[in-house]
C-alpha cells in the first residue's frame, strides 16, 4: 500500500538544511519506496511567513529551494469543507480536554485525516493529542 506524506514546516526546514535524519528517510520512505509527499498548504503559508519575516541572504537561498521542493509536489493547496469541519470537531475535542494546540497544527492535522495522509514532524508533543492521526518523525 503506497502513503502521502504530508510533510511539515519543521521537517521541510531539516530537509532543507540537511540536519538530522530526514534526508535519509525521504530517500527511503518516499524514493526508493515510491511514496508519495504533499506540502499543505497551511505548511507554505508557515514557512513564507517565517522567510519574508527574516529576510537574510540564507533565507532567500532557502526560499528558493523550498520553492524548487514546492514545484514537485501534486498540487493538494485546495482545502475542502470537509477539511474545515474535521478542524473544527479536533479543536471542540482539545477545548474539552484542555489540551488545545495553535490552529495552523489543528488544519494541518485535519487536511491530513481527511485525505489519509501520514503527517512527518518533529512536533510529536502536540499531535499526540489528535486521535488517529498518523504521524512519523524523522528526526
Amino acid at each position: 500500500m503506497k502513503t502521502t506524506y504530508a510533510l511539515d514546516a519543521n521537517t521541510i526546514s531539516y530537509f532543507l538544511r540537511g540536519e538530522g535524519n530526514v534526508d535519509e528517510y525521504f530517500q527511503k520512505e518516499i524514493i526508493d519506496a515510491d511514496n508519495a509527499y504533499v506540502v499543505p498548504f497551511i505548511v507554505v503559508y508557515e514557512i513564507k511567513r517565517w522567510l519574508y519575516d527574516k529576510p537574510t541572504k540564507q533565507n532567500r537561498v532557502f526560499a528558493k529551494e523550498f520553492d524548487a521542493l514546492f514545484l514537485h509536489v501534486r498540487d493538494d493547496a485546495e482545502m475542502p469543507l470537509d477539511v474545515w469541519n474535521k478542524a473544527a470537531e479536533i479543536y471542540i475535542k482539545l477545548k474539552q480536554k484542555g489540551q488545545l494546540i495553535s490552529d495552523a497544527d489543528i488544519l494541518i492535522a485535519a487536511y491530513c485525516l481527511v485525505n489519509n495522509y501520514t503527517l512527518v514532524t518533529r512536533n510529536e508533543d502536540d499531535f499526540n493529542r489528535i486521535d488517529e492521526l498518523r504521524f512519523v518523525n524523522w528526526y
